[in-house]
């Protein structure tokens, strides 16, 4: 009986709620008010509501024993003035454990303005529950559907009304006042099985509950107004009478059937004016009064069964991924063609696979999201999933594919041997897409989809580090300009000015006057000299070390001069500009462990010396804030997903050669607690083992805490040759025949590159699985020479991969191979003693990666060395900037060189990221672009806003 009518309310209810229907009773007559306060005071705990408040008690009691910092909190939003039931409401709260905070929106709200409190509330990790008082013309569907369903703690939203039609009571949360008119029914008649029971004006939410929860019973229901024309009739066939507003005069009470039970779902219950005779079985006054406290304490119920299913929400939880099936073609298609024919899962759809919370994801777009940090403290207890990384041999120009490695192996594991796994990739700089590289979201079958949206902008975190970087720059020469024409009294009313009649320092101004020795708090106060050590910060221009940044190949901004309009009143300086991804800015993105430690690594870079010789930070110029806030986004890691709907993580992009060249700890560590204890995260080192790898676990473990469990070792035929003194190889000209035709030989005489790499691997106590990306041009013979070579020289095992033409599948042996390796003994050390002095550590590196005789420090390097050393620096990890091409200085020199001096033209410190990092020969932090870059081939189709051409 009246299904479809339950069915109409559940989806949409357009009848409002009224606040007067059992959720908000207001204070009544003195008479009344005393009968509520000696309930609360003697009968309580002896009551149905008492005992509903002991017993959630002691269910919350427990949760909170387990989980000791938990605080639960209902926020009651109220549009009106009845100060009882919010007294109720903290008491009940109060004896339960619960805390409340009560928002009083303004009389006269508007309905926008109450959902916009409500979403507030919705996005809100403190806030456990959601109740509303309102005033009964402020109800609307609009508002009731605004809250959160599993924060609905009043059952009030479509969702808990449609589960509860559905049966799902594990999963809905019910209307309290439904619910306390269910408990006292039980009391008054036993049961409803057969009875008729009339609702007259519950309406909305709370008739759609009781409908749905008396008929499950066995009742009979029937539902009417107060106006109904056949109401006498109605009234006089019910067994029960559910009434949710006041019983109007006119309607006389001989209508109501002797003996038949009454519950008063309206606050009026405290006045006595309920408007029925004694002859009615809800006569007695205390059975009326224990409606309204019933309702509260179910209320306070559902909110430790919301806070129960809180706390299950914060564990880990099972992957639940749907990989995507592959339609693999012969020959290849361009990678372009390969992404644009998979259709990628909605990335709300993959985050919910992998166990992220929707509070936890920041959506761009449909394949891309921003995931929060605080996923870290929610999963801080699950212990970490094993840590892979791939790093590969001396590469040639063309690259050997270790993201293609990285994106296969990660497909193998979860879309083909069903083991969580995740690809933590570096972002790509825009210098190379359109320059002569071209991208770095994999390649074939095995790569990050949607791949245009890899390699161009992202979510513009390349784009805030550049906004950052260069603001810094000018606060720099903007500062020196101002200190050298203006007086210190000038200086000081400028930094430190009288607003609305007030002068104070800002919060960075004390922190700076704190590092001088003034402990002073009052500008007034301050001397001359005071106010000339503050305001001076006497930056030497000669040692400028920042410089401004663009994440585009420009060759003719390695060296400019800035500041020759007359407006800079004749300061200019010889300056340059280096790729975005050089930034320092960049690094510590990619080597913080939280925001505090960001801000804090942000204030420490040091961008100049003072004309005494000490250290000038950003935290002086007092630009710190603002750096962060610059870059509070771009700290989360970005999800993506592989062609076989595998998760990803795209975050930071520092190059290896001159810088540290791997993607963030942040990345890492989110991705590590997702995957669970057996699963594997999969990450990857810049160029060959020799840089990326090396600055890997000397730099970035060393940041994180983490300990690898595998290195994956990528060589290519290809490039083996080129060792063996196989003929050049150049980006954008067809290969030599060498390259394409059988030569055991050249692989035999290059595998001592491949040789090296797997020693400089064991210097680091880590298991070494080769992977040896096939091209259709080797021979079997090859790649079995390289695979038994490998072996013999200490990798754990050696394995062709086909994943490029077949996907996961084709990496599956590796897959195998790399799961066997990190159940291995681990015994990782890193390669150094950060105590050393700056010179020793160089030179282990030189000569124990890269195998030079010695190394040979520059005049500029041995004086900045001296400098660093003297100013507290001495103790940092090195960074060494040097060519990717060769083991040595000199790009020409292939295989494995011998007896060269490694040349140290100059050093730098990065010591907010937290290194030094000396210049090796002639390096350059601004690539150039060649002659045909890869620009000529980019396009887009205005009709249907498709790039072109991006590989």
């Amino acid at each position: 009986m009246r299904f479809s009518a339950l069915c109409r309310l559940s989806r949409g209810a357009a009848a409002p709620l009224a606040g007067r229907r059992g959720i908000a009773p207001r204070r009544g007559t003195a008479s009344a008010w005393g009968r509520w306060e000696k309930h609360q005071a003697g009968g309580a705990r002896g009551s149905a509501a008492g005992k509903i408040i002991q017993s959630s008690k002691k269910v919350l009691a427990s949760l909170q024993k387990g989980h000791p910092t938990f605080k639960p909190t209902l926020a009651i939003v109220q549009v009106s003035d009845e100060d009882l039931v919010q007294e109720i409401n903290q008491n009940f709260a109060k004896e339960i454990g619960l805390h409340v905070i009560h928002i009083c929106l303004p009389q006269g709200s508007s309905e926008d303005e109450i959902v916009g409190e409500i979403l507030r509330l919705n996005e809100d990790p403190t806030v456990h529950g959601v109740a509303l008082h309102l005033s009964e013309n402020a109800f609307s569907s609009k508002i009731l559907n605004a809250v959160k369903p599993e924060k609905d703690v009043d059952g009030v939203s479509d969702v808990n009304l449609g589960r509860l039609v559905r049966g799902d009571t594990y999963n809905c949360l019910v209307s309290p006042t439904a619910s306390a008119v269910m408990e006292l029914l039980e009391k008054l008649v036993k049961t409803v099985d057969g009875k008729k029971v009339l609702l007259v004006e519950t309406c909305g939410p709370l008739e759609a509950s009781l409908q749905c929860l008396l008929q499950r019973k066995g009742a009979m229901t029937m539902s009417c107004q107060w106006k109904t024309q056949q109401l006498q009739s109605k009234l006089h066939q019910a067994d029960v009478v559910v009434v949710g507003s006041t019983k109007p005069k006119e309607i006389p009470v001989s209508w109501i059937r002797p003996g038949t039970t009454i519950v008063n779902c309206y606050p009026d219950f405290l006045s006595g004016e309920h408007g029925y005779g004694q002859d009615v079985k809800y006569s007695n006054q205390s059975a009326i009064d224990a409606v309204g406290p019933l309702t509260i304490a179910m209320r306070m119920q559902n909110m430790v069964k919301t806070s129960e299913k809180w706390i299950q929400s914060q564990q880990y939880r099972e992957w639940n991924l749907h990989c995507l099936k592959l339609q693999l073609l012969s020959p290849v298609p361009s990678d372009i063609e390969i992404s644009r024919g998979q259709s990628p899962k909605a990335v709300d759809v993959l985050a919910k696979e992998i166990g992220l919370l929707a509070d936890e994801i920041e959506i761009y777009g449909q394949t891309k999201a921003k995931v929060r940090l605080s996923l870290l403290e929610r999963l801080k207890d699950q212990t970490n999933g094993k840590y892979v990384l791939v790093a590969g041999i001396t590469p040639t120009p063309l690259g050997e594919g270790k993201s293609t490695v990285t994106i296969g192996l990660v497909q193998a594991l979860t879309a083909h041997l069903n083991v969580n796994s995740f690809a933590c990739l570096r972002q790509p700089s825009q210098g190379p897409t359109f320059g002569v590289k071209g991208g770095a979201a994999g390649g074939g079958y095995a790569q990050v989809i949607p791949m245009e949206e890899f390699n161009l902008h992202l979510t513009g975190d390349i784009h805030a580090i550049t906004a950052a970087n260069n603001l810094l720059a000018a606060a720099i020469d903007a500062r020196i300009l101002h200190e050298s024409t203006q007086s210190d009294k000038a200086l000081y009313n400028r930094l430190v000015p009288v607003v609305n009649g007030v002068r104070e320092f800002s919060s960075i101004q004390l922190a700076r006057l704190k590092r001088l020795g003034i402990n002073k708090t009052d500008p007034g106060t301050l001397t001359a000299d005071e106010i000339n050590t503050f305001v001076r910060l006497d930056i030497d221009p000669s040692t400028i070390t920042w410089q401004r940044v663009l994440d585009t190949n420009d060759r003719f901004l390695r060296k400019i001069t800035i500041g020759q309009a007359n407006t800079e009143k004749g300061f200019f300086r010889q300056a340059q500009f280096d790729i975005a991804v050089a930034s320092e800015i960049m690094a510590i993105l990619a080597l913080t462990t939280s925001l505090a430690d960001m801000k804090e690594r942000l204030g420490k870079m040091v961008v100049a010396n003072d004309k005494n010789g000490q250290p000038v930070t950003a935290e002086d110029l007092g630009v710190t804030g603002a750096l962060a806030v610059l870059m509070k986004d771009a700290i989360k890691p970005t999800l993506m997903q592989t062609l076989e709907g595998t998760p990803v993580f795209v975050h930071a992009g520092p190059f290896a050669n001159i810088a540290h060249g791997n993607s963030s700890v942040l990345a890492d560590k989110i991705a590590l607690k997702l995957v669970g204890e057996e699963g594997f995260v999969v990450t990857e080192a810049g160029f060959g083992a020799d840089i990326g790898m090396e600055k890997f676990f000397n730099i970035k473990c060393r940041a994180s805490g983490l300990v690898p469990s595998v290195v994956v070792l990528v060589a290519t035929v290809r490039a083996l040759k080129m060792h063996g003194g196989g003929p050049n190889v150049t980006a954008g000209a067809p290969l030599k025949k060498e390259y394409t035709e059988e030569n055991l030989q050249l692989v035999a005489d290059g595998c001592c590159n491949l040789q090296k790499q797997i020693q400089i691997a064991q210097l680091f106590g880590v298991p070494v699985v080769v992977a040896l990306n096939v091209f259709k041009t080797d021979s079997h013979a090859e790649v079995d020479l390289v695979c038994e070579i490998a072996k013999r020289s200490g990798a754990f095992d050696a394995v062709p991969c086909n994943h490029w033409s077949a996907g996961g599948r084709g990496a599956v042996e590796l897959a195998q191979a790399v799961r066997k390796a990190a159940s291995q003994e681990n015994r990782f050390k890193y390669l150094y003693n950060l105590e050393l002095p700056i010179i020793e550590k160089i030179r282990i590196i030189a000569q124990k990666v890269y195998g030079a005789e010695d190394i040979e420090l520059s005049p500029a390097a041995q004086s900045q060395i001296s400098r660093y050393s003297q100013q507290g620096f001495g103790n940092l990890p090195i960074c060494m900037a040097k060519t990717h091409l060769s083991l040595s200085h000199q790009p020409e020199r292939k295989g494995v060189p011998i007896g060269f001096i490694l040349p140290i033209s100059d050093v730098r410190a990065s010591i907010g990221a937290g290194f030094i990092y000396p210049l090796v020969g002639t390096m350059s932090t601004m690539p150039g672009l060649p002659t045909r870059p890869c620009f000529y081939d980019i396009d887009l189709d205005t009709d249907t806003e498709q790039v072109k051409g991006l590989f």
